[in-house]
């Protein structure tokens, strides 16, 4: 029987009615559904995608995450119950998870689920439901957008703004070790979040409302942002002083006791891709427009058209035709360590549009994002070593580990000579350094 029953079921081993619910299923809201249900609470979740409903209730996972199928299966049937609506009643508790995007071209925030579902919710509270935004939202959107739905309800909602900071790969491991941190309306209400999740972990961060926790998030990221920005802008430096990156940064590093510079590379995600500009929404109505985060964020963007530029280059110099080349795009999610399946915000993402009108054809391999995605970000799918036969360029976007298990003879004898090899964070070094029979580039390597 599945650990993950329809909310409909009447036969439910765990037949406590639902403690929490959790409105979207997706990275962060099915793992913390499976994070709260591991501690014995019983969780209803709400997620109207029925191709994602339809897995979930089946015990498994929509997306890839270390250890969450498991942790579903572990759990007694009922402890997690699923609907694909919101049900009349709600718990004592509800934790908004749905995701806010921003819009492709102006970076505005696009709140329209987000509202939906507070709409949905505070018709249904009483004065006792506590309502948690976990969505990443712009600064003053809980006080400025959920409150006042709630407040037409009843008198003093219970309301909190509880930001997921988990890495993708390692989100279950965080979710019991991080310290939460709680921005709530009032008194009740911090007390309220605070004994929710306290089920998770024993240090809860209090801050003085949900605008100051909502800014937490935004600035967590943005700051990994800017970090990453100035790795990726020694990288451009390096390369026009025909200097190596790595070398330089590794030295910077070693055994100085200031903060470690940044190795070079994408920066992808959902979080890091977006959370910036909510960041510079939140301050456009005053006039401000922090340079730091709004340069770094175009300094990290700028990099899958450099990275592109830079092959094509590569292709034409060494005698072969762009127009006609077969190119290879290895690593379609966003990020290889931890590994992942999540195509949000990555390289690959941004690169088939810049390769498609330019070479003969753009092949794309992942080891866990399925063909049916890569097929709908543009790509040919295909397996590593097919992919490999008679290209022209093959650029490894990811760090992911088996890559690393190449051998270079394997690969130039593979590939139309002289092959051409990009390396975005050098998982194929220094077996690769110095080949006759290929052209081995690597990003920041002059």
């Amino acid at each position: 029987m599945s650990t993950v029953d329809s909310s409909s079921s009447s036969s439910d081993p765990v037949d406590a009615e639902p403690d929490v619910a959790i409105i979207g299923l997706g990275y962060v809201g099915l793992t913390l559904a499976a994070a709260l249900a591991s501690t014995g609470l019983t969780v209803l979740g709400v997620e109207h995608d029925p191709v994602a409903a339809a897995a979930i209730r089946a015990g498994g996972s929509p997306f890839y995450e270390v250890g969450l199928v498991e942790t579903l299966a572990s759990l007694p049937p009922g402890r997690i119950r699923l609907d694909t609506s919101m049900p009349d009643r709600l718990p004592p508790a509800v934790v908004i998870c749905v995701g806010t995007p921003v819009d492709s071209w102006n970076h505005e925030p696009d709140l329209t689920a987000f509202d939906q579902v507070v709409v949905a919710v505070a018709e249904r509270v009483s004065a006792e439901t506590l309502v948690v935004v976990r969505s990443t939202v712009p600064v003053g959107t809980t006080q400025q957008r959920v409150l006042p739905q709630l407040a037409a309800r009843v008198a003093t909602p219970l309301l909190a703004f509880c930001p997921e900071r988990i890495i993708q790969g390692q989100a279950l491991n965080e979710l019991r070790q991080l310290p939460q941190v709680i921005g709530a309306l009032n008194a009740a209400s911090a007390e309220a979040a605070e004994r929710l999740f306290g089920h998770l972990v024993d240090r809860l961060i209090t801050v003085s409302s949900p605008a100051a926790a909502e800014l937490v998030k935004l600035v967590n990221n943005a700051h990994t942002d800017i970090i990453y920005g100035f790795g990726n802008e020694v990288a451009q430096i390096a390369e026009v002083l025909r200097l190596d990156a790595e070398e330089v940064i590794h030295a910077a590093n070693l055994d100085y006791p200031r903060p470690d510079i940044s190795r070079p590379g994408f920066v992808g995600g959902s979080c890091l891709t977006k959370d910036p500009y909510l960041l510079l929404h939140s301050v456009a109505p005053t006039g401000l427009r922090p340079a730091l985060v709004a340069s770094a964020r175009a300094v990290n963007e700028s990099v899958p058209a450099q990275v592109v530029d830079r092959v094509l280059t590569e292709i034409k110099s060494a005698g072969h035709t762009p127009s006609t080349a077969k190119v290879l795009v290895c690593g379609i999610a966003y990020k290889g360590r931890p590994v992942t399946d999540d195509v949000r915000g990555s390289a690959a993402s941004a690169m088939v549009g810049l390769l498609a009108d330019r070479v003969g054809s753009v092949l794309g391999q992942d080891f866990l994002v399925s063909d049916d995605r890569i097929a709908a970000l543009g790509y040919q799918p295909t397996s590593l070593l097919e992919g490999l036969r008679d290209a022209t360029a093959v650029l490894f976007l990811v760090d992911h580990p088996d890559y690393a298990t190449l051998e270079p003879d394997t690969v130039a004898a593979a590939m139309r000579s002289p092959a051409i090899v990009f390396d975005m964070w050098g998982v194929l070094s220094p077996a690769f350094d110095n080949m006759s029979q290929l052209r081995y580039l690597r990003w920041g390597r002059g």
